[in-house]
């Protein structure tokens, strides 16, 4: 499997369009990612990852082909030490590890990249299998929200799952030994 994680290009907007125009996506997301998926929205997103320096919202390559984004988003103000962690993959690729790799790869981006102590994520209670990608990669959920989401007219519980630099920094030597 030949995973990369790279920035968004123009070239990737009918990869794009075709895997993120999916209820089955989205449904798992904030609302910033729209449903339907158009062009346009396509067109917007690539110009919008791609507007900082240094980028850190990627598509998620495999084989030559954008099958997923995934992002990681400094806080400002008193949350400064913390960065949130977002993704997703086109449904074809569900259930084969790739967003795993993809996590574990954007986590030392994000703490060799940023000046941070926490890196999290906020998961709809019903995605068991975005929750096992990130205890696979030792983040440990610190919250439980009841009720907090409200998409599509039902509410959903709201996790908080997160590692920290220590947790991170660990698990890097352990893998160089």
């Amino acid at each position: 499997m030949n995973l990369t994680l790279r920035p968004w290009h123009p070239n990737d907007l009918s990869s794009l369009v075709k895997y993120a125009n999916n209820w089955n996506i989205a449904k798992n997301l904030t609302n910033k990612f729209p449903h339907p998926y158009t062009e346009e929205d396509g067109k917007a997103f690539i110009e919008f990852a791609n507007q900082d320096n240094p980028v850190h919202i990627f598509a998620i390559d495999l084989d030559g082909e954008a099958i997923g984004g995934i992002g990681v988003h400094p806080q400002q103000d008193i949350h400064i030490k913390n960065a949130e962690l977002g993704y997703w993959l086109a449904e074809p690729f569900w259930g084969q590890g790739i967003i795993s790799v993809a996590i574990k790869k954007v986590l030392d981006f994000a703490f060799t990249s940023f000046d941070i102590n926490r890196l999290y994520a906020s998961v709809f209670g019903s995605n068991t299998a975005s929750q096992r990608a990130l205890v696979k990669n030792h983040f440990k959920m610190e919250a439980k929200f009841e009720r907090t989401i409200f998409k599509k007219n039902r509410f959903e519980d709201e996790l908080i799952f997160a590692i920290r630099r220590e947790t991170w920094e660990a698990l890097d030597k352990k893998a160089k030994i």
